[in-house]
């Protein structure tokens, strides 16, 4: 694990920060060859990514806050402002919306803009996940045997504190889980299904003649992704057996196959003209 990449004077560079840079300047250009390919200003890209870096970013760590609200109320101002604790899922549904928003004051149907930006979902959640292994901020798995279990003793968040007081924790001497215990690397499972669904979705775009399908299937595909992987992962579990990331997985899931079968019913549904885009390129 590296959690620290290197040092510029007083500055450092974190590896799950980099990552998730890494992630949305990839995520902004493949959504700014999607919006040329589709006949709109491809430097609209960039204000979209803008607005799902900075909503996702506050979603995802309120979301965070209120996962750990007694963290929260024992310490509000190093929770609220610590570098770590973001939690995916709020950052995407804050950051939907704010998009969603946006679309409406563009005259950009959201499904063509969904279109668009499902793959780059893909592939930048996908690169986010390595900045997750590289910190080893508590996103890893259970222990297993398998060869290519990683030893994520020097992460930003150990096993030992991760495990404490879990069923896992009481088959170890003393109910701690050793740090250097060889764990499922779960986020690099997460980054391979990711690129997996980018390629099936990037694929997919030039043959689709509904505007959302290829929105609803990201929708699906990460969906059923997160559910399988979150069986491996320590997260909690709060109904059914299921952890919180499973339930909204569930519910993205079950959007996404209401919205292509609506799709199919009403294949009409959205009418596009680039025309009808409500923006103006700054001069350069």
């Amino acid at each position: 694990m590296c959690p620290e990449l290197f040092k510029i004077g007083p500055f450092t560079v974190y590896s799950y920060g980099l990552m998730l840079g890494i992630a949305f300047i990839v995520a902004s250009y493949l959504l700014s060859l999607e919006f040329k390919r589709k006949g709109i200003h491809p430097d609209l890209a960039s204000e979209v990514t803008f607005l799902a870096l900075i909503f996702g970013i506050i979603g995802a760590k309120l979301f965070h806050l209120f996962d750990e609200w007694d963290a929260f109320l024992q310490d509000p101002i190093g929770e609220a402002f610590s570098p770590g604790g973001l939690v995916w899922y709020g950052g995407f549904l804050v950051a939907l919306i704010a998009v969603y928003i946006n679309s409406r004051r563009r005259n950009l149907p959201f499904l063509v803009l969904g279109d668009a930006a499902a793959p780059s979902l893909a592939i930048g959640y996908g690169i986010g996940r390595i900045g997750c292994h590289l910190s080893g901020d508590g996103d890893y798995g259970i222990p297993t045997n398998l060869p290519w279990g990683v030893d994520y003793s020097n992460g930003t968040y150990p096993p030992s504190y991760a495990f404490r007081g879990t069923e896992i924790a009481k088959n170890f001497p003393n109910g701690i889980v050793p740090d250097n215990t060889p764990l499922h690397p779960t986020p690099i499972y997460e980054f391979l299904l990711g690129v997996i669904i980018f390629f099936i979705l990037w694929r997919m775009r030039k043959k689709v003649d509904v505007h959302g399908k290829i929105f609803m299937m990201f929708l699906i595909l990460h969906g059923t992704a997160r559910f399988l992987v979150e069986f491996i992962r320590i997260n909690p579990k709060i109904l059914l057996g299921l952890s919180e990331a499973q339930l909204i997985s569930i519910i993205l899931v079950a959007g996404g196959i209401i919205g292509l079968n609506y799709l199919r019913l009403n294949p009409g549904l959205v009418e596009f003209d680039p025309k009808q885009i409500k923006y103006t390129p700054k001069k350069k």
